[in-house]
């Protein structure tokens, strides 16, 4: 997990000071530009000095197993997060991915929908959506100061002090009763049962692959790591279970049978039916809960992709009672689904040479990316940028991309958790051998390098036909997002 720790702030933005920006008129359209750009400026520091704030609390990477603080605030807050029904989402991998087409459909439907996910790639807004869009930063300011003095409350009542994921999972939940939106979905963090958001009862609950990840503090059972993310199932709630490994699948089962959850299953109640690669994309026919979806355009590149649509499809329908014979709107589900954007998700962000950003950072991921690659791309020869974070399977992502890549650039990205580059180094040549590996203290140096890879030549014009990929952490996406000049998403 990554968090906001790992973004640095101009010392001079770091305290102090409240944003005022006078009032605005009525229409944006008398507003000068040069007025705007100034108004947005201000926002940024101000939104600087909030998390310089709230860097100084617990990351994200650090928990105690106890809802009682978020649980507080909560109650003091007025219960926010029981003004609007909840999709909540948990799993080890397409959590992000998921969340965002869910919040596609349900827009598409008709519904104000709030997203919560995380981490971010670029900046922290990006967390809190409404309307399809991350909140301005003045927006964020406003909710961290109204509820500021609830959580110096909590924080006083004894024991730990909230952690900077309490903090922001009280925010969302209180933007979206502002808002107010008509549905939230709401992705966790690290787990379920103990994570922050799960002081909200989803009326859906949707578990995506399990696999290892956050072995620290997690585990390495793979029963025991389902335990946990199955705590997000609520009493007469629907469970929406990705297809899964036995040991998980079975925890999983138990627990829809304990709080007498209705379950549908991957594989069993839905399912994928067909699935072609097309330009820029896929063509799927996909088996819901209601009947058949045909000819769904998905603009992203992955079977791992074509499943998580249908997680979210399946997780649509049964936010509005959808079952045998009652079909959502087929044109309002292909134009959602058409519309989606995943960033850092096989992105593309330059041509000639074709440059990807994939954040996969475990090895179940990196195998589903490899997959991808192999199947839906023909690059002649392609280059994998890797900056990754020391306390994950580093190994394991490597040994994963190793069959489809040809060279590897190892660097540093930059969260203060980012693996050194020497050990990083070390590791890609155990994995890919001398003549494979390059190292490169920058992420903008290591692009330079691998475009020049795969353009080699004999002295003559570029090779066309080469890629470069950028992947192996969260925090190495978002900057790759920053240095290609994407805008947050």
């Amino acid at each position: 997990m990554t968090s906001g720790e790992d973004e640095e702030y101009p010392a001079e933005l770091s305290s102090g000071g409240n944003f005022v920006a006078g009032p605005l008129p009525d229409d944006p359209a008398e507003i000068d530009p040069v007025d705007l750009e100034e108004i947005e400026r201000q926002a940024r520091r101000e939104l600087l000095r909030v998390e310089a704030e709230l860097n100084q609390r617990w990351p994200e990477t650090k928990i105690e197993p106890s809802l009682d603080r978020i649980a507080a605030l909560m109650t003091v807050l007025g219960d926010p997060q029981k003004t609007y029904p909840v999709i909540h989402v948990a799993g080890t991998n397409g959590k992000g991915s998921v969340t965002r087409m869910i919040d596609a459909l349900l827009s598409r439907l008709g519904l104000r929908v709030g997203r919560y996910t995380s981490p971010h790639l670029q900046l922290v807004t990006e967390r809190i959506a409404v309307d399809g869009a991350p909140i301005a930063a003045s927006k964020y300011v406003d909710i961290y100061r109204d509820i500021a003095p609830y959580i110096g409350m909590v924080d006083n009542a004894g024991g730990p002090k909230m952690s900077k994921f309490e903090v922001l999972t009280g925010m969302a939940f209180a933007a979206f009763a502002d808002a107010p939106v008509d549905a939230a979905v709401i992705e966790t963090g690290m787990g379920g049962t103990w994570d922050a958001t799960n002081v909200a009862d989803g009326q859906v609950a949707v578990i995506t692959p399990i696999g290892l990840d956050h072995t620290d503090y997690l585990g390495s059972d793979l029963g025991g790591i389902a335990g946990e993310k199955a705590g997000i199932i609520k009493a007469g709630s629907v469970a929406i279970l990705a297809e899964q490994e036995p040991d998980a699948q079975r925890v999983l089962l138990e627990r829809t049978v304990e709080v007498d959850a209705t379950v549908a299953r991957a594989g069993s109640e839905f399912g994928v039916l067909r699935r072609e690669i097309a330009v820029g994309g896929q063509m799927l026919s996909l088996q819901g809960l209601g009947g058949v979806y045909d000819e769904i355009f998905l603009p992203l590149h992955g079977a791992h992709q074509a499943n998580n649509a249908l997680l979210a499809l399946a997780a649509v329908e049964a936010f509005f009672g959808a079952g045998k014979d009652r079909r959502l709107d087929i044109e309002a589900v292909r134009e959602a689904f058409a519309a989606v954007e995943i960033p850092g998700r096989l992105e593309p962000v330059r041509a000639a040479p074709t440059v990807l950003l994939d954040a996969a950072h475990n090895p179940h991921g990196a195998r589903a990316l490899a997959t991808a690659i192999e199947e839906e791309f023909a690059f002649r020869r392609l280059a994998a940028v890797i900056g990754a974070l020391e306390d994950k399977d580093v190994r394991g992502v490597l040994e994963a991309l190793e069959p489809v890549v040809s060279d590897v650039v190892v660097t540093k990205n930059s969260s203060p958790r980012a693996m050194p580059l020497d050990e990083l180094n070390e590791l890609a040549l155990a994995v890919f051998g001398e003549d494979r590996v390059v190292a490169e203290p920058s992420l903008d140096a290591a692009v330079e390098t691998a475009v020049a890879l795969v353009e080699e030549s004999d002295g003559g014009e570029p090779l066309a036909g080469g890629g470069v990929l950028i992947t192996g952490s969260v925090v190495t996406v978002g900057d790759a997002r920053t240095l290609f000049g994407k805008e947050p998403a």
